[in-house]
């Protein structure tokens, strides 16, 4: 005859894809009975919108229906209480989660933010184009798109569904290739809305996205920063803890000089710069193949040893990249020179990590 303690062994076995706990320990199995091979039992949720439900529920059934003499389980489902959700995380029982609740489950190798003095010089298509390129190598990737009033990625990657909501925290998108990804954009009713919003806010918003997002296993997180020297990228560099610091800029020379106003503020707060990338440096004529230097000449090199770094890359100005970002599939884009960009970057940065003035969570990655 099969007796509850062999169900719940059986049970054991089953985890929490979030939590990676099994759900016996985590306190999710309550009111077992068997009674003549049926065996009936109550799974307690951390919430009934976990959009892993469905998946733990059918793992559960089977472990069960793998014990001879069970002819049938029969599975009821409800929330838990506060007390039992305190049992899991401290402090969930007041009902406030505390921010970076997510952060303890995350694993993140190496974290990377794209960087620009100005808007308008492509930062976010390298970050993207750069991310593509990293998954094609096979590393799990992120991308966390801390523009919050001006927030592109999402449409470049074809992105538009809410991020659903998980027990510990959001989950992020994900891209056709596996890409995830974390934006306002996915999170407001149209994207076309604007975020109006003040410093504190945003900076919230971006600790957010770091503590209480559920990134998993990543080799790598790009951060794509907003433009300038305010308080989002002051958010990210005090907070967040960087590997490192991509700076993007254009051939004009008022670029480099905004460009070298973002490299100071990284060395202020002690934030290694991996290099620099000249964007939009030439188009290549089609016909007959000339670069022409439709910005001017390039001021990168100038640039560089002003500021003690080295020139990673100058990509080109490429219709075919704008076209494919306009159309969400970011994903197709194939360019040598991102590539030969994306093995420099591995190569330059750190392993180890800035500490952040004010960690945003305390936890060991």
């Amino acid at each position: 005859m099969v007796g509850s303690a062999q169900v719940l062994e059986m049970l054991q076995k089953v985890e929490d894809p979030e939590l990676r706990r099994n759900i016996v320990d985590l306190g999710m199995v309550h009111d077992l009975e068997v009674k003549d091979g049926v065996v009936r039992f109550t799974l307690a949720l951390t919430t009934l919108a976990c959009p892993l439900r469905e998946s733990i529920v059918e793992n559960a059934r089977r472990a069960v229906m793998a014990l001879d003499g069970v002819r049938d389980v029969q599975i009821s489902l409800r929330e838990m209480t506060p007390e039992e959700k305190a049992r899991i995380w401290p402090r969930e029982g007041s009902g406030q989660r505390e921010i970076g609740v997510a952060a303890h489950r995350n694993h993140v190798d190496r974290v990377l933010a794209v960087m620009s003095g100005k808007g308008g010089v492509g930062k976010s298509s390298v970050a993207a184009t750069l991310a593509v390129a990293l998954r094609r190598q096979g590393k799990r990737v992120g991308v966390l798109d801390a523009d919050i009033t001006g927030p592109s990625i999402p449409r470049m990657f074809g992105l538009n569904e809410p991020p659903p909501m998980g027990p510990v925290g959001i989950l992020p998108g994900e891209t056709r290739t596996g890409i995830k990804v974390m934006s306002i954009n996915l999170l407001l009713p149209d994207e076309n809305e604007a975020v109006i919003w003040r410093g504190p806010l945003i900076s919230g918003a971006i600790q957010q996205f770091w503590g209480d997002v559920l990134w998993g296993d990543l080799d790598i997180l790009v951060v794509d920063l907003p433009p300038g020297t305010s308080d989002a990228a002051l958010t990210v560099m005090q907070s967040i803890p960087l590997n490192g610091i991509l700076l993007v800029t254009s051939p004009q020379d008022l670029a480099g000089m905004v460009v070298r106003k973002a490299a100071r503020m990284a060395w202020h707060l002690n934030v290694p710069i991996v290099g620099l990338v000249e964007n939009m440096a030439y188009v290549t004529c089609p016909k007959c193949g000339e670069r022409i230097e439709i910005f001017g000449p390039s001021q990168a090199l100038q640039t560089t040893a002003r500021l003690g770094v080295p020139l990673l890359a100058q990509l080109p100005l490429d219709p075919e990249l704008a076209r494919l970002c306009d159309q969400g599939r970011v994903e197709e884009y194939v360019s040598d020179e991102i590539d030969a960009l994306t093995e420099a970057v591995l190569k330059r940065l750190p392993v180890t990590r800035s500490v952040p003035l004010f960690p945003a969570v305390s936890s060991n990655r």
